[in-house]
């Protein structure tokens, strides 16, 4: 007879000793009777109620569940890791946006709705990072890759969907996003709503030819400060 306390005690450990979220399939597979989805998702729930309040925070996200610190602590843990977060320009991040809030998209779209020419590098360190992937190819001349956002996207923003995806606006405050030179580029959630603004403009029919973007190391860069919406407890 499964023994509710203990049971949670059990998930508790192997998520904590965990380095990704676990999904629910693989919590089953903690215990040698069969228990149900329903059972699981009460027990998740009453052991997310008792960590409550502590600095760490139990949650649900697109692939699995996990324990992880909470924002409002996320400063003082990355006084702990010397090495510096990844830095994005912002043309990379425009093209997220674009990538997360129009998907699927090819590059030719992701250019109508910028202005400029999507380099194959931007491309590439997105899908490196693990936020974008290849879901398709448009039925058109040259049969154009289609672009999404991948599961992992969802859990570094702490999501367990897109219809949880916040305003676009919001979007660099969440990843969080820290521009290296707020005199100039006029702050994060102004750079990321000017790819919402373009959008705008091409669904109006304000097209333009697509110009070079300029070289990523003359681009206004973009810090992620943490991957995740808040980091991992491990």
């Amino acid at each position: 007879m499964l023994n509710p306390t203990e049971a949670k005690r059990i998930i508790e450990a192997a998520l904590l000793a965990s380095q990704e979220p676990v999904p629910l399939n693989g919590i089953r597979r903690l215990f040698e009777e069969d228990i149900g989805p329903d059972t699981l998702r009460r027990l998740l729930g009453e052991l997310r109620e008792e960590w409550t309040g502590r600095s760490v925070e139990l949650v649900n996200l697109a692939t699995g569940w996990r324990f992880q610190t909470r924002p409002e602590f996320q400063k003082f843990v990355d006084r702990l890791i010397p090495d510096k977060a990844p830095r994005y320009s912002r043309a990379v991040m425009e093209t997220l946006a674009i990538i997360a809030y129009r998907q699927p998209v090819t590059r030719g779209d992701i250019e109508d709705i910028r202005g400029v020419a999507v380099s194959a590098q931007i491309v590439q360190s997105l899908e490196n990072r693990g936020w974008i992937d290849v879901v398709g190819h448009r039925e058109a001349p040259g049969r154009p890759a289609l672009y999404a956002t991948t599961k992992s996207f969802l859990d570094d923003l702490g999501l367990r969907s897109l219809q949880e995806l916040p305003p676009l606006e919001e979007v660099a405050r969440t990843l969080p996003l820290e521009p290296t030179q707020p005199a100039e580029t006029g702050g994060e959630a102004a750079q990321v709503s000017e790819a919402a603004q373009a959008s705008e403009a091409a669904q109006a029919g304000e097209d333009s030819e697509p110009e070079q973007d300029a070289p990523e190391e003359g681009a206004p860069e973009l810090a992620v400060a943490s991957p995740e919406a808040g980091t991992s407890s491990h």
